[in-house]
């Protein structure tokens, strides 16, 4: 029997990069010992005040259908929260809420984009960005950041990319895997060629709140770029919700029209009692949010001092996030051979970040979401992995 073009739109790379993930994650559960740094879910527990709220929000009956691009008081204290953290005032109108940054980035994707129209994305990127833009008919065009140059955005290069064809960038900043964060004068060129292009820019913010050193410039807040510039977060990362998907987009309001058509067709609202959680979870009083953020810059510094020092190994340290890309090829080995190795005689998980794209070739990329104590068992395997290597593999 034959399946549509759409599925062939949606595979790709992103969707084997993770084979060694499933693998560590089932030998884990089959009782062997191994540490899993390959996944991006935080260790730390939901918020307390956010789970009770959603517990009540279940006791009073809240099970019924909601509105389709979020409760009102939803989308109201995101508009606020969005404002007070980026600059950007705008209404509740301007709130759709979405199962999730992804589901969020796809429904931009499909209300943006139509086949035949080129999509910029610097790379790396996140391994969904290939189908969740591929799915509307675009045709991804990847934009080298290199890693000579800290795995930095460099404009002649996006300009370069830019033809009559180019509809949308997408962006992510912070970004994952490099937790790259980008500065103020290299969003300004961003937002300086979106408008003399007519371009969109679509900014995945989902690792805002965890910024480690400077600011964090949200681009929809520059002159010019209200009407071009969308805002897609969600509370996954920094408040340990990845599994109650709760996101936002914010945007045009004719947009947030027409990502309420997709509901419609698919999801027909978050579930009520996660939208109260998640309002809870907007709120300035939950103290567990520092603490996360204290937690990941601890053990990005717990990595990068334990690693830094290994023969054949370079650590790219990251501004935000939960990852750290780690350069491998001092070892001689190829990023996929090394991570499979590792598994298999370290017992630790890590992710060939040549599926975020050829620009992270030669790199592993490592999550902090792990405890403390496990990640210093960790880098220590991986340092004695690399030492364990035949000298002539370590340059």
């Amino acid at each position: 029997m034959r399946y549509s073009q759409f599925t062939r739109r949606i595979d790709g790379e992103g969707a084997v990069a993770w084979q060694l993930h499933w693998a560590a994650t089932e030998a884990k559960r089959a009782g062997r010992d191994v540490i899993v740094l390959s996944v991006g879910d935080p260790d730390f527990d939901t918020p307390a005040a956010v789970t009770e709220t959603a517990i009540a929000s279940l006791r009073r009956g809240d099970t019924h259908y909601a509105d389709i691009v979020g409760l009102p008081a939803a989308r109201a204290a995101v508009a606020q929260w969005h404002g007070q953290h980026t600059g950007q005032q705008v209404e509740a109108a301007n709130v759709a809420i979405v199962p999730g940054a992804q589901g969020g980035l796809f429904a931009v994707a499909m209300s943006l984009l139509d086949p035949g129209d080129e999509v910029l994305v610097p790379e790396p990127m996140y391994v969904t960005y290939e189908a969740t833009l591929q799915a509307s008919g675009a045709t991804l065009v990847r934009v080298p950041c290199r890693a000579e140059n800290g795995f930095r955005l460099d404009l002649r290069d996006l300009q370069a990319a830019i033809t009559v064809r180019s509809r949308a960038i997408f962006l992510a900043s912070p970004n994952n895997p490099t937790g790259v964060v980008l500065s103020r004068e290299e969003l300004q060129g961003v937002a300086r060629l979106a408008q003399q292009h007519d371009l969109w820019v679509v900014a995945d913010e989902v690792y805002k709140l965890l910024v480690f050193e400077g600011e964090h410039v949200s681009v929809a807040s520059l002159p010019g770029m209200g009407e071009r510039g969308i805002t897609v977060s969600s509370l996954s990362k920094s408040h340990a919700m990845t599994g109650w998907r709760f996101g936002w987009v914010v945007g045009p309001k004719e947009l947030i029209t027409h990502v309420g058509h997709l509901g419609l067709c698919n999801l027909y609202g978050l579930p009520v009692f996660i939208q109260h959680a998640g309002i809870r979870g907007l709120q300035d009083d939950v103290p567990e949010i520092a603490l996360m953020h204290q937690g990941y810059r601890r053990r990005r510094d717990i990595a990068l001092a334990a690693l830094s020092q290994v023969p054949g190994l370079r650590c790219h340290r990251p501004d935000a996030g939960m990852f750290m890309l780690l350069d491998v090829r001092g070892t001689g080995l190829t990023a996929a051979d090394f991570a499979w190795r590792l598994f298999q005689q370290a017992g630790v998980s890590v992710l060939d970040a040549n599926a975020f794209g050829r620009s992270a070739e030669g790199h592993v990329r490592l999550s902090f979401a792990i405890d403390e104590l496990s990640l210093r068992q960790a880098c220590e395997r991986i340092a004695g992995f690399v030492a364990a290597l035949p000298d002539r593999a370590v340059a």
